[in-house]
């Protein structure tokens, strides 16, 4: 019979890539989300029957256990950028996988990967930084074979970063950003994808491994290759650390006041992690120890951001018209 694996927030961005990639390669997988009927979509990575939507709340210990049941390797992808509420920081980032990681030893799962992020760090000031490290010492505590991801900003077709600020574009002629000066090193949700699998299959070793892609450049720098991309003039305005700060504060006020309607462009916690550079450390193992050669931006944003162009897909059509009259 197949080998089976379970993979908690299977169902989200990144997860419903690792999906794809373990079904490719033969595994039964098991899609462990809060709402199961909103995760049909994922049946669709594997044959009929290979994939399955299972209800699950990383915060409730039987259905963690009994999610994993049989299964010979666990990933969890779950995470969240909410401070307060049920599904907060603490609950979801730290106590979550501890809980996986604990079922996960006592049922003799074979291998574990975890979705971290880069800056994890019990010292940092970003309490998202401080929930995901204490989450990865959580998982090690009670499995140290474990394999810990650690991905600077991901993107692709679904992603929340470059889609998001592309759309921003259509809503006037200034886009603006935080920490303008901040390095990032996107990477590629399939590569990341790729490593995980290797994870789950036992054939990357033990260890933290911090994933980026071959291009490090400034928040700045990645606007602008976004906007050359959609093909639109923005003028790109730093907001200053300080105001961002202020703003994330009437922002958060503003959701809670709205009970949630309302939703925070940023939060002051987030405004904290832009201070620090999101790139892999010179000493960290990466991509290169797992064999993989991650795919650069300028090979996949095309793809999905030229919906934000003035004349969407006709506008390398219409460009090329211009050069005919020309």
């Amino acid at each position: 019979m197949s080998k089976l694996v379970t993979i908690y927030g299977g169902s989200g961005f990144v997860g419903r890539y690792i999906a794809r990639r373990m079904a490719k390669a033969g595994w039964r997988v098991r899609v462990a989300v809060r709402r199961p009927n909103e995760a049909m979509h994922v049946k669709t990575c594997g044959v009929v029957g290979q994939v399955e939507p299972v209800l699950c709340n990383i915060r409730d210990e039987d259905s963690v256990r009994a999610a994993m049941l049989g299964a010979d390797a666990v990933i969890n992808c779950v995470g969240t950028f909410d401070r307060k509420g049920r599904n907060n920081f603490d609950a979801v980032q730290h106590q979550g996988p501890e809980r996986i990681a604990r079922w996960a030893a006592a049922n003799g799962v074979s291998q574990l990967v975890h979705i971290s992020a880069i800056g994890a760090d019990e010292e940092s000031d970003s309490q998202y930084c401080q929930s995901k490290a204490l989450g990865e010492a959580a998982i090690l505590g009670h499995f140290p074979s474990a394999v810990i991801l650690r991905p600077s900003v991901v993107f692709g077709t679904e992603d929340g970063f470059f889609n998001r600020f592309a759309g921003m574009t259509r809503w006037g002629p200034v886009l603006p950003v935080v920490g303008g000066d901040t390095k990032f090193q996107p990477v590629y949700v399939d590569d990341v994808a790729a490593a995980a699998a290797l994870g789950a299959e036992g054939q990357a070793g033990a260890g933290v491994y911090e994933l980026g892609g071959p291009d490090v450049q400034s928040f700045r720098e990645l606007m602008q290759q976004m906007l050359d991309v959609i093909r639109r003039r923005r003028l790109i305005a730093n907001i200053p650390f300080w105001i961002a700060g202020i703003l994330g504060g009437v922002m958060e006020l503003t959701q809670t006041l709205s009970l949630g309607i309302v939703p925070a462009q940023i939060t002051r916690d987030q405004v904290k992690s832009l201070r620090r550079d999101n790139v892999v450390a010179q000493d960290a193992l990466g991509f290169e120890e797992l064999g993989i050669k991650p795919v650069a931006m300028a090979a996949v944003l095309p793809d999905y951001l030229w919906r934000f162009r003035p004349a969407g897909q006709y506008e390398a059509i219409k460009e090329s018209a211009g050069k005919l009259g020309g």
